[in-house]
């Protein structure tokens, strides 16, 4: 199982945080898994950052079991 904790936009899209899953594979591999299981996501997460146990990941990062994922929207303001 992983954890995966949603913020701003992608929280809304979602309605829940955090989200436990059972999931092993790369950051590319569950922005596909995620879009599957919630396709409000799916326009949203090409744009999104994902952290794996709080540092940056890019999207040949692996995750195992026990990770924690971030998915964390664009923002803007000033």
């Amino acid at each position: 199982m992983i954890t995966v904790r949603f913020f701003a936009a992608a929280r809304e899209a979602v309605g829940v945080e955090p989200e436990s899953m059972a999931f092993a594979g790369t950051v590319a591999e569950l922005r596909k898994a995620l879009a599957d299981r919630w396709p409000s996501l799916s326009g949203l997460l090409p744009r999104c950052a994902m952290a794996v146990n709080r540092t940056y990941a890019s999207d040949d990062s692996s995750i195992a079991t026990g990770d924690e994922v971030a998915l964390l929207p664009p923002v803007s303001g000033g």
